[in-house]
């Protein structure tokens, strides 16, 4: 009697996507032999065994098709050997799919697939096989029920009650959706619904698969799904955007839209998660759109709200480098690449910028300057204007400011001495022109220097100028008092009171400097040269160090250059005078040594011979 029943060979596509329990259940498979071949039920298990949903779902699909057997009259056999290890390694080239049409040569049955290639191969081997169209049909995905109108995400976790953030971009908040916490079986459902609407959905695609770890976009929805022993519990979170916005709805100045009409070819978005990013992203391609740009984006997952004449592409063989390629050939005039994380983002974003195409880059970013630093070491110093133009920063919704980037050659601000002069990437506040950040390359180090105003006002100039009246004024008279900056000052005084001021060994002028928490350089009134003094120069580690008789340690000496004088110190232990390299002193010697000039040691101690 089992001689006459119709033998059936299903495989992995036909179980997964539960088509064959579906005809089970309409009563069209009864009375059959449903064959599962050994090599399909290995692959299943091995992809469980990683964590992957397809496997853990095919699995269940299979007990389903037993439990429902029973009741349909459909018998359950697994036949096939095992495949080998080299099998394995050549299961992505078809060498599974083939063991499994062998399996349905031998026992004479139908190889029922949902894989197209899998029936158009089995057909030309003159294997009978039938395809299953999944069905399309409408179906309420179960997590849906979770949001509302201003639901942004929803945050589902066994033995957690769920929870949703609710509300807009600056004013979110997370409510407990109900009391009791989700079990086990509720996650599972959820991730069912997913999987379902996955291979179901036209608009349903799984963006990212790892082991234990799954992301998948349906539609508006981004879905993360993480089991363990990734995360320590099932978790599944979904998140959708609950506006759409055109970029007039930013109310932007208009200085800022003529440039992004105009000039803005090299444009971040930056800000923190959930600041609305994507959101302005969206905007921004729309408006290109709407200006007669080509635009395309690169997105994973793609969730970016844009209308079917953008469109949207995901990392090619799971790597941009190679989107890249094909979308040179496409040639868009505008790129969105959303989601700028790793390494090889930055550098695929600066080659197409520099091939020309005009891209928009959105990064996680707490303040515009940490955009700009992710650049930083990817490129030359020098090029960054060049790739990177503008930046505008999103919090809670808005645009909260907007950088603009810029090469100069020119002295960094603080700095005096012209030979100083380097390339320098001037990041400007492109609102008010305000210079806000300089980028440069200091020794091997690249530095970004927040520009901080250093102009003082009359009054606090008066008030550190009291300040250090107050404190010398029993030990000089007269004194002429010039505010460098706020925690520096230089006192002139008579060449009698220096020794006063500066103390034994230097003591009164450092106790001096710590009381008032200011740097205080003491020169004469009117220089004078006294005794010439005979020294050693030479560099040491980060400092210039001056070698004298070690009888003057404790005394004030002058330092001249071609007979100007340059500054007074005070002779340490053992004759030795040090200066840091990276003073201002320190490089001003360092110039006039490298220069050959002439420079004379005076003081007024008479040494003993």
């Amino acid at each position: 009697m089992c001689a006459e029943r119709q033998k059936i060979v299903v495989d992995t596509s036909a179980i997964i996507n539960g088509e064959v329990t579906r005809l089970i259940q309409s009563g069209e498979l009864s009375n059959v032999i449903i064959i599962i071949p050994v090599a399909a039920l290995d692959e299943l298990q091995a992809q469980a065994s990683k964590g992957r949903t397809e496997g853990m779902m095919g699995l269940s699909e299979i007990k389903k098709i037993r439990e429902l057997g029973i009741e349909k009259g459909v018998e359950l056999q697994f036949v096939g050997e095992r495949p080998s290890l080299e099998d394995i390694k050549l299961a992505k080239g078809g060498r599974i799919d083939a063991i499994i049409r062998d399996v349905a040569k031998k026992e004479g049955a139908t190889l029922y697939t949902s894989d197209y290639v899998q029936f158009l191969v089995a057909e030309a081997e003159g294997v009978p096989a039938r395809f299953l169209m999944p069905e399309e049909k409408v179906k309420k995905i179960g997590f849906e029920s979770f949001f509302t109108d201003d639901t942004m995400s929803v945050h589902l976790k066994v033995g957690v009650p769920p929870l949703a953030k609710k509300g807009r971009p600056g004013s979110i908040r997370l409510v407990k959706l109900r009391e009791d916490p989700l079990t086990v079986d509720e996650i599972q459902g959820v991730i069912s619904d997913v999987m379902w609407a996955v291979r179901h959905a036209n608009e349903g695609s799984l963006e990212i698969v790892r082991n234990n770890a799954i992301v998948a976009q349906i539609g508006q929805y981004r879905v993360a799904i993480t089991k363990p022993p990734f995360s320590d519990d099932h978790e599944v979170t979904i998140v959708r955007p609950i506006v759409k916005l055109r970029l007039e709805d930013y109310h932007l100045s208009e200085k800022l839209m003529n440039r992004l009409s105009t000039k803005a070819e090299g444009l971040l978005i930056a800000g923190p998660p959930g600041s609305g990013k994507s959101t302005f992203a969206s905007s921004l391609a729309e408006f290109y759109s709407g200006l007669g740009k080509i635009v395309k984006t690169f997105e994973s997952p793609r969730d970016l709200q844009v209308s079917h004449e953008i469109t949207q592409y995901g990392p090619l063989e799971g790597d941009f480098e190679k989107t890249a390629e094909i979308l040179l050939l496409v040639r868009p005039d505008y790129t969105i690449f959303d989601e700028m994380r790793r390494p090889k983002d930055f550098q695929i974003y600066a080659d197409m910028r520099l091939a020309g195409v005009g891209m928009v880059g959105v990064i996680h970013a707490s303040d515009p300057i940490d955009a700009i630093q992710r650049f930083l070491g990817k490129t030359e110093l020098g090029m960054l204007p060049h790739i990177v133009d503008t930046v505008i920063f999103i919090k809670d919704g808005m645009v909260q400011s907007v950088y603009e980037l810029r090469l100069a050659v020119r002295v960094p601000t603080g700095m005096k001495d012209e030979d100083l002069s380097r390339p320098i990437v001037e990041v400007v506040n492109f609102l008010n022109d305000e210079l806000v950040y300089e980028i440069y390359k200091y020794g091997e180090e690249t530095v970004v220097v927040p520009i901080v105003s250093d102009e003082l006002s009359n009054e606090v100039v008066d008030e550190i100028k009291n300040k250090i009246l107050r404190a010398i004024s029993r030990i000089t008279k007269d004194p002429l008092i010039e505010v460098v900056a706020k925690d520096k000052v230089i006192v002139k005084v008579s060449k009698e009171d220096i020794p006063r001021i500066l103390g034994k060994k230097g003591q009164t002028i450092r106790s001096l400097e710590k009381k008032l928490n200011v740097s205080i350089l003491v020169e004469p009134k009117v220089p004078t040269l006294g005794k010439e003094i005979k020294f050693n120069i030479y560099e040491s580690g980060n400092s210039i160090e001056i070698n004298v008789d070690e009888k003057l340690q404790g005394e004030h000496i002058n330092i001249y250059l071609n007979d100007r004088f340059l500054f007074s110190a005070i002779v340490g232990k053992l004759g030795k005078i040090r200066i840091n390299k990276n003073s201002d002193i320190g490089r001003r010697l360092m110039k006039h040594l490298m220069a050959g000039e002439s420079i004379k040691i005076y003081t007024d101690k008479q040494i003993e011979k």
